[in-house]
């Protein structure tokens, strides 16, 4: 197994999975040879300024799984044609290539991705589907899997990732084995929603708007309403805040709702008074939208709520 790195990775996205199958081996001895790499070898610092030994890239032989870091470094990542063209070569060889974070970036310009569905860090997600428009990119799992390509969400998900390796590899049990030691879960609940600021639409333009939505989350906000409060025709408003958000003003509601009633879960309350107060109108319509969401029902929800 092969990490592959560049100056400027973040170092959780390495350490993490690294350590994951650090422990697998300790339940299947043998069952990962674990080695660094880099365009450039030598010490590779990372974007906290911690540095990895790193062996030459060029000439690796006999890797099973490529694992592409992400990290601030990206960027220059890019741009290195050794290390782009390092991995259009060595993929065809490898059983799987997989991504952490913003290392999808890496794959795709390598055009790993093309045609494939992959996500990154949520908050990259919407700059990974325009910068390579033949990938289909999901900005709220943890991690995807497209026949031999994996890629993975920001930062802590790459042991996400690696976990989910560890299954195929090894088997449930043993994954569930290796969740345990590090004191996360096996398959966590849920995906990025949960964790992204969802109510961080980054929309200058409609700042006023989206505030005023999440006032009134029990009101009418069909898109109808929404374009007379923004002074715009309907079709103009829904091409303009999509465009500027990232989202659709259904969608963009519809996590509104579920960002307000998952709070009210966590603070207590009945499931069927939280859907009407966060204009769900009835409890079915907001376990769809959790399910959609949080890839968990309310009631789910707020037992690890309760719990965390």
């Amino acid at each position: 197994m092969l990490f592959v790195l560049f100056p400027g990775f973040q170092i959780l996205d390495v350490a993490g999975p690294l350590s994951a199958f650090e422990i697998a081996a300790q339940f299947a001895p043998k069952a990962y040879r674990l080695k660094l790499a880099a365009a450039k070898a030598g010490m590779t610092p990372s974007s906290s300024g911690v540095a990895m030994q790193t062996e030459p890239l060029k000439g690796q032989s006999n890797i099973d799984t490529l694992v592409i870091s992400g990290g601030g470094g990206t960027r220059d990542a890019l741009s290195d044609a050794t290390l782009i063209a390092s991995l259009k070569r060595m993929a065809p060889r490898v059983r799987r290539v997989t991504s952490v974070c913003s290392g999808a970036f890496i794959l795709a310009q390598a055009g790993l991705l093309d045609g494939k569905s992959a996500t990154t860090h949520w908050r990259r997600a919407p700059q990974l589907a325009s910068m390579f428009p033949n990938v289909s990119v999901d900005p709220d799992c943890i991690y995807v899997r497209d026949g031999d390509v994996w890629t993975s969400a920001g930062v802590s998900a790459g042991i996400d990732l690696a976990l989910a390796l560890i299954a195929d590899d090894l088997g449930a049990d043993v994954a569930s084995n290796v969740a345990r030691e590090m004191v996360v879960y096996a398959k966590r609940p849920g995906g990025q929603a949960q964790h992204s600021a969802l109510l961080d639409l980054d929309a200058p333009r409609f700042a006023k708007l989206n505030a005023w939505m999440r006032d009134h989350l029990s009101d009418d906000l069909s898109v109808e309403r929404l374009a007379r409060k923004a002074a715009m025709s309907e079709r103009n408003f829904a091409r303009a805040y999509a465009a500027e958000t990232g989202v659709t003003p259904a969608k963009a509601v519809e996590r509104m709702r579920a960002e307000a009633a998952r709070t009210a879960l966590a603070r207590g309350g009945g499931i069927q008074d939280i859907s009407r107060k966060t204009g769900f109108g009835d409890p079915e319509r907001m376990r769809r939208a959790f399910v959609r969401l949080y890839g968990a029902p309310p009631a789910a929800m707020r037992r690890t709520l309760r719990q965390a």
